[in-house]
């Protein structure tokens, strides 16, 4: 079920579930995605970023030009302070790790994207480890940049790929049935006030489900 977690006259915060596609695709019509049901509410959405299909989590959109002018100048800049929350496979070595691996979306296999060190494309991610279970791990991700499945192709880089993500190599999982990642927080300036302003989305059931398998 989709939360409003904020909303103004400039702009719009949404928990995403998992299972939504932001904007249309394929050739279904008929398909509901975010942003359609939005403009049911607030009739014009201005889209400044996404996130996965299947990843749940917080999204902005604004909701008059002047506000999406200055929230893409924010996310072109690198100046929003995105985070998400992933369960990895394994227990990596370390408690905090930035990842550089370059890469490059590879559209005739199953639309996986690769690191490629000669042709890829630059990418950063910084990791960090939140919590430790008996064979998975909860961390908090920020990527500095803004590529295609990117947490999810350095995670696998780095031999601890998502819970659930088969697409990168990750056994099926009994604890949740997609890749478990979910968009936590955003960092951003309020384009009207100027203010910083920080949101945070609460997980879905699936992910809380997981984590307290993971606990018990």
């Amino acid at each position: 079920m989709m939360q409003t977690i904020f909303a103004d006259e400039d702009i719009v915060i949404i928990n995403k579930p998992a299972g939504i596609s932001v904007l249309p695709e394929g050739w279904d019509k008929t398909a509901t995605y975010l942003v359609k049901e939005l403009e049911e509410q607030f009739e014009k959405i201005w889209v400044v970023h996404r996130i996965d299909k299947i990843t749940s989590g917080i999204i902005l959109f604004a909701l008059n030009a002047e506000a999406h002018r200055s929230l893409n100048i924010q996310f072109e800049k690198h100046q929003v302070e995105k985070k998400y929350h992933a369960i990895l496979n394994g227990s990596p070595k370390w408690d905090e790790k930035v990842t550089k691996f370059p890469l490059r979306v590879n559209v005739g296999h199953k639309h996986r994207t690769v690191v490629d060190d000669r042709n890829g494309v630059n990418a950063e991610t910084k990791f960090k480890v939140e919590e430790r279970y008996q064979a998975s791990t909860l961390v908090e991700a920020m990527p500095m940049t803004g590529r295609t499945h990117q947490i999810r192709v350095h995670a696998y880089a780095l031999g601890h790929p998502l819970v659930g993500d088969v697409l990168y190599s990750a056994p099926e999982s009994k604890i949740i049935h997609r890749p478990a990642l979910h968009a936590r927080s955003l960092i951003f300036t309020h384009p009207a006030t100027g203010n910083k302003v920080s949101f945070e989305a609460d997980y879905p059931d699936d992910f809380r489900e997981a984590l307290t398998k993971l606990s018990t």
